[in-house]
């Protein structure tokens, strides 16, 4: 029996403006970890979605298909990544976190169902300055970054990102 753990790629992050993007332009999957009453409350409004709460992640996750990208999303980023990781486990490998979740979306008017209770302010959620949403139109939280390793830009690493 090999007792060496098994060795994984780190996740592919996209801040949410790169993944209403690819939503939009690429048909990108979104799978929604977060609880029923969660989703009841407040639902990301995007084409195509799966509803897989990550309380029943281990048991459901054969339901996604291996042949597509997909981007996992919660309320923060947090149990999303370890969605992410653990389909990686499984050996799906089109697969990436949509960092800082519902949260980042709302603050940059990205579409939802239900209704807002409260959201961070728009500098709160900032982490390169843009303060309004207005200033991010002419910053990396573009919608069509200009260049690659900018915030926007798939990266593997949560470090960046202003999105």
């Amino acid at each position: 029996m090999n007792s060496q753990p098994k060795k994984l790629a780190e996740a592919t992050q996209y801040c949410p403006t790169t993944a209403h993007r690819k939503i939009l332009e690429e048909g990108l999957l979104v799978v929604d970890v977060r609880e029923y009453d969660e989703v009841k409350q407040l639902a990301f409004d995007v084409p195509e979605i799966i509803h897989i709460p990550l309380s029943e992640f281990d048991t459901r996750y054969a339901e996604l298909p291996r042949d597509r990208e997909m981007v996992l999303v919660c309320s923060a980023g947090h149990r999303s990544l370890k969605a992410c990781y653990f389909l990686m486990f499984h050996g799906y490998d089109k697969v990436a976190n949509m960092e800082y979740g519902m949260d980042r979306w709302i603050v940059r008017g990205f579409p939802v169902r239900g209704e807002k209770l409260s959201t961070p302010s728009d500098e709160q959620a900032s982490a390169c300055g843009c303060t309004t949403l207005a200033s991010t139109a002419d910053s990396c939280c573009a919608p069509s970054p200009a260049a690659n390793n900018t915030c926007c830009s798939p990266t593997p690493s949560a470090s960046k990102g202003c999105c």
